[in-house]
């Protein structure tokens, strides 16, 4: 039953973490961590982050093209005909000859066109000014996701490692019970029941140490990982979950409303929606005329019997060109608006269902934490109680007293006590950083950004 038990709580641990390829750094000497400095170095680190910032440059790229439209465009073009032998045109019994054999004609040509009055331009740019915005909310997405997975990650080495070092106390416990059971039997004071009992409990614990040991490892990959730098890199975490007890009871005073107006995925819908609405003023502005303005220059020299250019005769033209389309009648233009309408309608229903989803979320997460601050104040006392449990155990065995069952169970019921603690600490600690997530929390994203 106790190795079950330990076996179980290695398993949580485990399960908890997801190995995957590590990318990054060097490894070097020995890397100290603290909280904040393990979200700095997975913002700067992280390859999702830089992905979502290059997009943004992307986005930055397509709101220049749609303003750039509006800039006047300059071509040259140029081309050289030479006629081996011209065509000859027979009218009844006439013949005209067009053109000259053996000779060459030049025509070159400057155009600069300008459009003076482009509607679908200029709803375009405002569209290309809101995707840019959603660019830039995606990217503080996946901040606020990795913060999320950083946060509960460094939270994870933290509880393996309190879990490690309950065990190895409750191992060397273990150790010291039969150090004195078996010298009570070498003297003839106990049974070789009990030796055997101690033995075993001692022998029953080193696999559970070595999983523990092992947690820690993984805890501490999983967040390698996370900061995008090299598995092989040494880190540091210090302190345990015992230190954020007082954090824990502070937060849990705060009775503060949690409003979603920072959550990113209501911001993404505001913006969809935004951008929907925009979509629609692009396709109804292809209803309007446009009105362009172009200009040419044109030189062209014919019939040149050598390629002697500087004494060719050339003639030159030039023109202005004010141009107007209208649109009458284009059924792909209703179809389009008839398919955005919808789209606004279907954007509509998901918001208001992702609202509902959000705020059972938030509620979940505050009762999690409600219940999780209760119980680490109620699994404190169980340990007291505990240690004090294992005290009179081990005073009565060694005066004739207990046996060796009530010895074992205390120290099983003690380490059963500290785990419990430490695990509760974390699942509130855990949930407050899925809060934060929800609630769209960036306090550590402007830390970053000053840093920077």
């Amino acid at each position: 039953m106790n190795r079950r038990f330990f076996s179980r709580v290695i398993m949580s641990l485990a399960a908890a973490l997801a190995v995957v390829p590590a990318t990054g750094q060097e490894s070097g000497q020995v890397l100290k961590l603290t909280l904040e400095d393990a979200v700095r170095i997975a913002i700067s680190e992280n390859p999702t982050i830089k992905v979502a910032e290059q997009q943004i440059e992307l986005k930055k790229i397509s709101k220049d093209e749609a303003w750039q439209s509006l800039l006047p465009s300059a071509d040259l073009s140029g081309t050289i005909q030479y006629t081996v032998l011209a065509a000859v045109m027979k009218l009844n019994d006439m013949e005209f000859k067009m053109g000259k054999d053996n000779t060459s004609t030049w025509n070159g040509q400057f155009q600069i066109s300008l459009p003076i009055f482009a509607p679908t331009v200029y709803a375009t740019m405002n569209l290309t000014r809101s995707d840019l915005e959603n660019a830039v909310e995606q990217s503080r997405s996946s901040r606020l996701d990795l913060v999320n997975q950083v946060t509960k990650a460094y939270y994870q080495v933290i509880l393996a490692q309190d879990s490690y070092d309950v065990l190895c106390k409750s191992f060397e416990q273990a150790q010291k019970n039969f150090d004195l059971v078996n010298s009570m039997y070498e003297l003839g004071g106990t049974s070789e029941y009990d030796k055997i009992s101690a033995e075993v409990q001692v022998r029953s614990m080193n696999p559970s140490v070595i999983q523990a040991r092992n947690a820690v490892s993984m805890a501490k990959l999983q967040l390698l990982v996370l900061m995008g730098i090299s598995a092989d890199t040494e880190i540091s975490i210090e302190g345990s979950l015992e230190d954020y007890e007082e954090q824990l009871y502070v937060e849990s005073l705060d009775e503060s409303g949690y409003s979603l107006d920072n959550n990113t995925n209501m911001r993404q819908l505001e913006l969809s929606g935004t951008m929907l609405n925009q979509t629609l003023r692009v396709q109804k502005m292809n209803f309007l005329p446009t009105l362009a303005l172009s200009g040419s220059y044109s030189f062209q020299s014919m019939y040149n019997e050598d390629w002697n250019i500087g004494n060719y005769a050339w003639a030159k033209s030039s023109n202005v060109v004010l141009s107007m389309s209208v649109p009458v009648f284009r059924m792909g233009n209703f179809t389009k608006l008839r398919s955005t309408r919808l789209q606004i309608s279907q954007l509509a229903e998901n918001r208001d269902y992702t609202e509902r989803q959000l705020g059972m979320q938030v509620r979940n997460y505050r009762d999690n934490m409600s219940a999780n601050a209760e119980q680490v104040a109620s699994n404190r006392e169980a340990i007291q109680q505990a240690e004090k449990g294992r005290e009179i155990a081990s005073k009565r065995y060694e005066i004739g007293k207990g046996t060796i069952l009530e010895l074992n169970n205390s120290e099983v019921s003690l380490t059963q006590a500290k785990l419990t603690y430490s695990q509760s600490i974390y699942n509130y600690l855990a949930a407050k950083a899925d809060l934060d997530k929800v609630l769209g929390v960036d306090d550590n994203l402007t830390i970053d950004k000053e840093n920077k």
